[in-house]
């Protein structure tokens, strides 16, 4: 699939969310959800041949190194990763060629629901050094 019928696929299906959808550049999306109880900001990107979702999860120190590579091998499609201060985020990049409605419901479905769970798991005061 070229760039831009991906762009065209994926503005086409955000505009079937409830949830308002912003277009910040061309090929570039965002929205606000709530996953355990506060907002998930996502970001969504179709750019060097790739489609991308990405969030923060929740801040440093709040799910352990181990606990985010268990994580990572039972998860399909979605993986955690984090920044040198250790916020974690959540991360999804996909050949646009499998992407379609369907396809694109069944990822953020799949990555609202992995970084709900995730933060479920958390409190709000960081894990001891």
């Amino acid at each position: 699939m070229r760039t831009d019928e991906t762009i065209a696929e994926v503005d086409s299906f955000l505009k079937t969310l409830p949830d308002p959808v912003r277009q910040v550049a061309r090929g570039e999306w965002g929205f606000t959800v709530q996953a355990a109880g506060w907002p998930l900001d996502v970001g969504i990107a179709v750019r060097d041949g790739l489609f991308r979702v990405q969030a923060q999860v929740v801040g440093p120190g709040q799910i352990s190194e181990a606990d985010l590579l268990w994580w990572n091998r039972r998860i399909h499609l979605v993986r955690f990763s984090q920044t040198q201060s250790g916020e974690v985020w959540l991360c999804c990049d996909l050949l646009p060629d499998s992407l379609s409605a369907r396809q694109l419901d069944r990822v953020l479905g799949l990555f609202v629901l992995t970084a709900a769970q995730a933060r479920a798991t958390v409190t709000d005061e960081p894990l001891p050094s």
